[in-house]
């Protein structure tokens, strides 16, 4: 799913097919660049440096460097091992990734018609990008949302697989109210959702982002959902259970509008932000555009991590290990239908925030 004394990370940056000259592929701010690299290089390319495996006593390894430096450890759980400590693992949702045409408008609305603050903000100029995170609080205890303007390119194709983010308020009418006066787009009046109680209404950012706006009492995590399209519910469910531990919260289904939803997470969703996956009678492919990039998600082992993903027949698309000159450990992978997640070592997270 990126500071300037640290290398840049631009050189291991993957290609995309349609913006391979002018864009990257994920939003890569020197901070959280971690976040959204690729697979494309193989891991000891990656390093620019020779390796060789150490036995270690406990059946594990360790990949040395040429230079001596550990650079890659590995586990050799036992597949049932590896797949029970995922489900014990520490993890969380830290934060998701799009790109925005216009960084000060979209920061603007964000403020002002939806009461987020600006956590952070950081121009690279040399690589052409300015990022910026935003939430309603700080990043070590909170899921929020990262921007990304990619100098000169002012608009993106949200696609038909993205679905919308879900936000938590008190008073959805007052909410819209103030969303208008600001000369915000509503698309859904507030009003109870189709076959249920709870009170909502859908907004759109300027740059064509949806968000519904969920009335719910005070909760800890207002940045409650992101929303996303599935070609097989089933499988998907159980792709995100057993390879990245989440839960299912609910299953709902809706013969009346022909459509499924499922929520997942790590926790309560009125406690913390889930993953609500909707599928759609008879649709199994969507059009996921280039606007929508990925989640970035918190864990105790990026190396058992990787593994797991693969035993549910997941495809990893950044083999585990520490980042050149940064040693912050991530991986990254796809689901069933796509769409992409990195996974960030806790600790290390927590020290490059610091």
């Amino acid at each position: 799913m990126a500071s300037s004394i640290r290398p840049s990370l631009s050189s291991f940056r993957f290609s995309s097919a349609r913006f391979a000259a002018s864009l990257p592929p994920f939003s890569p701010s020197r901070r959280s660049s971690f976040l959204h690299l690729g697979s494309a290089v193989p891991q000891t390319q990656l390093f620019g440096l020779r390796a060789s495996k150490l036995p270690r006593g406990n059946g594990n390894s360790i990949t040395m460097a040429a230079n001596g430096n550990v650079v890659q450890a590995s586990t050799a759980a036992a597949p049932e091992n590896v797949l029970e400590w995922v489900k014990k693992d520490k993890r969380r949702l830290l934060h998701v990734v799009y790109r925005v045409g216009d960084l000060d408008r979209t920061i603007k609305f964000y403020t002002e018609c939806l009461g987020m603050k600006l956590l952070r903000k950081r121009d690279i100029p040399e690589e052409r990008y300015t990022n910026a995170f935003l939430g309603y609080g700080p990043e070590d205890s909170h899921f929020v949302i990262e921007l990304t303007y990619n100098y000169g390119v002012d608009q993106y194709d949200i696609g038909s697989g993205f679905g919308h983010f879900g936000i938590a308020v008190e008073d959805v009418a007052k909410t819209v109210e103030l969303i208008k006066a600001k000369g915000g787009k509503v698309t859904r009046e507030p009003g109870p959702v189709k076959g249920g109680k709870t009170v909502i209404a859908f907004i759109e950012d300027p740059d064509g982002y949806k968000f519904e706006l969920l009335e719910r009492g005070p909760t800890p995590e207002p940045l409650c959902q992101v929303m996303l399209r599935v070609g097989d519910l089933d499988r998907s469910i159980n792709f995100y259970e057993k390879a990245f531990g989440m839960e299912l919260l609910r299953k709902r289904d809706n013969p009346e509008y022909k459509y499924t939803v499922a929520m997942l997470g790590y926790g309560p969703e009125d406690k913390s932000a889930v993953l609500e996956l909707t599928y759609n009678y008879g649709v199994t492919e969507y059009d996921k555009g280039n606007a929508y990039a990925q989640i970035a998600i918190g864990t105790d082992d990026v190396y058992k991590t990787a593994e797991a993903i693969k035993l549910v027949g997941g495809k990893v698309t950044r083999e585990p290990g520490p980042l050149p000159g940064i040693n912050t450990k991530i991986t990254a992978c796809l689901d069933p239908d796509g769409w992409k997640s990195v996974f960030v070592d806790n600790v290390d997270f927590v020290k490059e925030l610091e």
